[in-house]
């Protein structure tokens, strides 16, 4: 976990072949930190995310519609990670803060998705581009804030499985 202010995104670690979805979840997490760290408009940082090489492997109508609905929801977004937090949303580090910035909405607005799906997304990019445990932290939060978003799936998932997880 990073705590200085560089603006350059944070490079991907090495791995298997990745979903045009996937992809997408990358590159809105790089443009998610860019806006985070630099204040960046929407257009800027999408024009420069579509430079990158490998954007045009990306689903672009999921990575528009992720990257835009964070960005107007961000305050939104906040305040329901806030109470399925440990610390003040201001003290996570930019990539787990960028990454549940985008697990919640996600949880919020892809009904369709299941919720467990869009966890191990999440923790796969904190795998990937966070610090040594904060897969672990993305898991615990964006967990109790399916809970509260889904909680009859979370439920359903919970009497599936004999109550465990």
């Amino acid at each position: 976990m990073t705590s200085g202010k560089s603006t350059s995104a944070p490079a991907p670690r090495p791995g298997a072949p990745r979903s045009p979805r996937r992809r997408a979840r990358e590159f809105v997490l790089q443009g998610l930190y860019q806006w985070r760290m630099s204040a960046n408009d929407e257009a800027a940082i999408e024009a420069h995310l579509r430079d990158i090489e490998g954007f045009d492997k990306v689903d672009r109508e999921f990575f528009t519609g992720l990257l835009r609905g964070v960005l107007a929801q961000q305050a939104t977004l906040e305040g329901q990670l806030q109470s399925c937090l440990d610390r003040p949303f201001g003290e996570l580090s930019p990539v787990e803060a960028c990454v549940l910035l985008a697990g919640a909405f996600e949880l919020g607005n892809h009904l369709h998705t299941p919720y467990r799906v869009i966890i191990n997304e999440s923790i796969e990019l904190t795998k990937g581009y966070g610090g040594t445990d904060g897969h672990k932290y993305v898991n615990g939060v964006l967990d109790r804030l399916a809970a509260k978003l889904r909680p009859a799936e979370v439920a359903a998932r919970h009497a599936a499985r004999g109550g465990n997880r």
